[in-house]
């Protein structure tokens, strides 16, 4: 798969049509499958009997679909949907790191349970249960210790531990399923980011939701299982994200809708105001997932949906694009961070801020009850790109589609002076931007770093 220059270019402006986004999707699903095939490598044939089970229920699934009606549109397979899902795609990293671990081995069982009875495929497969849960991708999971024999029979899930009675399941035709056992706990899902458009999962009981790596954003909230208040706000906010977004314009809300395909609630860290602000990441290992806690509104939540997408969309460019061979040992000032960031954090920064201008400035250009607070907001994005665009575009270990990036990134910068703040929130972010310069000079004055100037 390759992406032309203009695709690249257009990127850089913090856009790109459907078929850019499209090419960005369908090269991170074949680096999710190369993962998965790697795993069964590793571990040889201790994952035989639940990929045997995958490998029945997507034929199963397959038959299914090509008995329907004539000229029906046919969507993935439950088993392709599951291996392409960002939070298998975590498990995946994280086993092939450690393909030792039996909780790692045991979660594909899971996964391979909860496709079949998509599938529609009976079955009966023995699945562990690690942390006190037995969770079923889908479907939800069981409050248990140990192992459990699942068996799906005649449109149901039985569930059987030796000396507890069995737990009856019975699933909802997309996402979740109920019992009338008090340690179920049924998968749920928010309602399309617009009308029309698939649901969109709350993951709040897969084990690998926040499995991190060596390169994961310190500072998050943690985990959370959501209790029914939680899910009320979640829903609440998003039913006004989807319009919220498209303030923006348009490409925001295609861009949401082809990378995102799950949202995993957090815990907001004490730092952070339930009021005021949201704590949010996304994963190279989880691609298409985004960690958040509960955002105050919609009009936050699609601002942040626009940084976190964008983050997403230049990891996704950096696997297919060499945009620069710059080490890790330099580090920067990035007026958004107190600490020195290394060249590749530079850019990253500076490309989700460079999207939230954007945003924030469409917003106040269209929307009168948020301008005072978007604009405010604008700038102070504007400001930070601002400082940090300087030491990006002169960089000499730009490579030549790195270089076109960088320099396209400068171009929208600067064509949102077309449209500028007001004078005061203008002059208010370039004093936020100088202090914290100061502050960071100050700080790591005998650090190896530059304050980019």
């Amino acid at each position: 798969m390759t992406l032309s220059d203009a695709a690249v270019a257009a990127l850089g402006r913090t856009g790109a049509d459907p078929e850019t986004l499209g090419l960005l999707v369908r090269d991170q699903h074949r680096r999710q499958l190369l993962v998965v095939r790697a795993v069964l490598d590793a571990t040889g044939d201790r994952l035989l009997d639940a990929w045997d089970l995958l490998t029945r229920a997507d034929r199963a699934a397959s038959a299914r679909a090509a008995s329907g009606p004539e000229h029906a549109v046919t969507p993935d397979t439950p088993v392709r949907a599951r291996l392409l899902h960002p939070l298998t795609g975590s498990w995946a990293w994280h086993t092939l790191r450690d393909p030792g671990r039996p909780q790692a081995l045991g979660h594909l069982a899971a996964i391979a349970a909860a496709c079949a009875v998509r599938a529609g495929l009976d079955f009966t497969l023995r699945i562990t249960a690690y942390d006190g849960m037995l969770v079923l991708p889908s479907l939800g999971a069981l409050r248990t210790e140990g192992d459990a024999e699942v068996t799906y029979r005649d449109g149901r899930v039985t569930i059987r531990q030796s000396g507890e009675l069995d737990v009856t399941v019975h699933p909802e035709p997309d996402v979740g399923a109920w019992s009338a056992s008090g340690a179920w706990l049924p998968a749920h899902a928010l309602s399309g980011l617009v009308p029309g458009a698939p649901l969109v999962p709350l993951e709040d009981l897969d084990p690998y939701r926040t499995a991190r790596s060596p390169r994961s954003r310190a500072g998050l909230g943690e985990a959370v299982v959501l209790d029914d208040a939680g899910r009320k706000r979640w829903a609440q906010v998003w039913s006004g994200t989807g319009e919220a977004l498209r303030t923006g314009g348009e490409h925001r809300v295609r861009e949401a809708l082809t990378l995102l395909r799950c949202l995993v609630p957090l815990t907001a860290p004490p730092h952070i105001s339930a009021v005021h602000g949201t704590s949010s990441a996304t994963r190279r290992e989880a691609f298409g997932a985004l960690l958040s806690s509960i955002p105050p509104g919609p009009v936050s939540f699609a601002s942040t949906l626009v940084h976190e997408l964008h983050h997403a969309k230049l990891s996704a460019l950096s696997e297919m694009v060499t945009l620069h061979q710059a080490s890790d040992e330099e580090r920067y000032f990035a007026p958004w961070r107190q600490d020195p960031r290394p060249f590749e954090g530079l850019l990253q920064g500076a490309y989700s801020h460079l999207a939230i201008a954007d945003y924030q400035q469409r917003l106040a250009l269209t929307d009168p009850a948020h301008r005072e607070p978007a604009w405010t907001e604008h700038a102070r994005c504007h400001a930070m790109v601002g400082a940090a665009l300087p030491v990006l575009v002169g960089s000499p270990d730009l490579t030549v589609r790195g270089r076109l990036f960088v320099d396209a990134m400068a171009d929208a910068h600067e064509r949102m002076r077309d449209h500028p703040a007001p004078r005061g929130q203008r002059a208010r972010a370039q004093a936020y931007v100088r202090a914290a310069r100061t502050l960071w000079t100050q700080r790591h004055a005998s650090a190896r770093g530059r304050p980019n100037e």
